[in-house]
C-alpha cells in the first residue's frame, strides 16, 4: 500500500483525498485543515484523519472539538507522497518540508515547471516520472492539450498548433472572484504561459496560445488548430481521439450544445461532485481543411488533473507501468469512453 497524506483541501485536494480512498493499492494517512470549517467536519465524517497546517491550526480545531491527530510535519513522518494542493505558490517553502521528511511529493499546475523540472501529463511520460522524488502535475488547460496534441502527435505529427483558450472567470464557491461582468483578456501581452507549460510535457512541439476569461463558472473551452505533418482525413482524426484515453466525444445533435450540458451529463452518470474527468470534443467540430485540424475542446477546471494525481503518486512509487496505473485510475473513478 501506498501511503498518502494530502496537504490543503480546497478544490482539487478534496477531489485528490477522495479518489485516493477508491484505490486498492493506496492508504489515505491524511489531509491537512487550516481552519474549522465544515468540509473538514465532512471529511472527517468520511473517516478521514486531520491533521492541523501548524500548532496555531492544532489549537484553533482542539478549541473547536475536533479529534486532530497533529500537525503536517507529524503526517509527513507517516507517509510515503504527499500532494501538495495548497494554494498557488506555496510549493516552493512546501518543498523543503517534504525533502526535510524524506517524503515524495506530487505538486499542482499553479507551481512553476521549475519547482521539480518534471512536469506530468499521465498519458504523455509516466515514465519520465518513474521512481522520481517529485513532480508537478500540469494545469488543466495544459493537461487537456496535452492529452489532444499528443495523440495527433502520435498518429500523424503535428507541425504546429494554436490555441485560443476561453477561460472560466471562478470555480462555482468561488465567489470573490466572479461572476465578471466582462471579457478579461488573461494576459492581454501574447503569447499566454499555456504554450511554454505544454512543452513542459510535450518536449520540442511548437505551439502558441493565448487565452481570456469569460463569465462562466462551468467550464473552459478551446479552440484548437493542428497542423498536420502526415495526411491524414476527418475520419482518420475522429479514429484516433478515439482511441485515445481519457478523451470524451460528444455530440451537439445529441444536446451538447454547450458547457452546461457536458457538466449536466455528469450530473445525470451520477458523478460525484458533477466532475468530468475527461478532455471533451466536439464531435462535429473536428475539421480537416488543406492538412490542419480545427476543433473545440471542453475543459472540466475542477476534475480533470484528479486522474493524473493519482496516477503521479504511482508514478512516483515505481512499481507500475503507464498502462497498469491509469487502468486502475480510470476503473476506480468510473472514466470509460461514451
Amino acid at each position: 500500500m501506498i501511503r498518502v497524506g494530502v496537504n490543503g483541501y480546497g478544490t482539487i485536494g478534496r477531489r485528490v483525498a477522495d479518489a485516493v480512498l477508491k484505490q486498492s493499492d493506496m492508504e489515505l494517512v491524511g489531509i491537512t485543515a487550516v481552519h474549522p470549517h465544515y468540509k473538514y467536519t465532512l471529511a472527517a465524517e468520511k473517516g478521514m484523519q486531520l491533521y492541523a497546517l501548524d500548532m496555531k491550526s492544532l489549537s484553533a480545531f482542539n478549541g473547536a472539538g475536533y479529534d486532530m491527530k497533529g500537525t503536517l510535519n507529524d503526517m509527513l513522518r507517516r507517509v510515503d507522497v504527499v500532494v501538495d494542493c495548497s494554494p498557488e505558490d506555496a510549493g516552493a517553502a512546501n518543498k523543503k518540508l517534504y525533502e526535510q521528511a524524506g517524503v515524495k511529493a506530487v505538486f499542482q499546475g499553479g507551481e512553476e515547471h521549475s519547482l521539480t523540472n518534471l512536469s506530468f501529463v499521465a498519458q504523455c511520460n509516466f515514465d519520465e516520472a518513474r521512481g522520481k522524488g517529485m513532480v508537478r502535475v500540469v494545469s488543466c488547460n495544459t493537461t487537456g492539450l496535452c492529452r489532444t496534441l499528443g495523440a495527433l502527435e502520435g498518429a500523424f505529427g503535428v507541425a504546429r498548433a494554436r490555441a485560443v483558450l476561453a477561460r472560466r472567470a471562478a470555480d462555482p464557491d468561488e465567489v470573490g472572484k466572479g461572476p465578471i461582468d466582462a471579457v478579461v483578456l488573461d494576459p492581454a501581452t501574447l503569447p499566454s504561459h499555456h504554450g511554454p507549460d505544454v512543452q513542459s510535457v510535450l518536449h520540442g512541439l511548437k505551439i502558441t496560445t493565448m487565452a481570456f476569461k469569460v463569465p462562466t463558472t462551468h467550464m473552459h473551452l478551446h479552440s484548437v488548430i493542428a497542423t498536420l505533418r502526415k495526411s491524414a482525413s476527418r475520419e482518420d482524426v475522429l479514429k484516433a481521439l478515439e482511441r485515445t484515453p481519457r478523451m470524451m466525444l460528444v455530440e451537439a445533435r445529441s444536446g451538447f450544445r454547450s458547457t452546461a450540458s457536458v457538466i449536466d451529463l455528469a450530473r445525470e452518470m451520477g458523478r460525484s461532485r458533477n466532475d468530468i474527468y475527461e478532455t471533451v470534443v466536439w464531435r462535429e467540430s473536428v475539421t480537416v481543411d488543406d492538412g490542419e485540424v480545427y476543433m473545440f475542446l471542453g475543459i472540466h477546471q475542477e476534475a480533470v488533473v484528479v486522474p493524473e494525481n493519482i496516477d503521479a503518486i504511482r508514478a512516483l512509487s515505481g512499481g507500475y507501468t503507464m498502462d497498469e496505473s491509469m487502468k486502475l485510475t480510470d476503473e476506480s473513478l468510473g472514466i470509460s469512453r461514451l
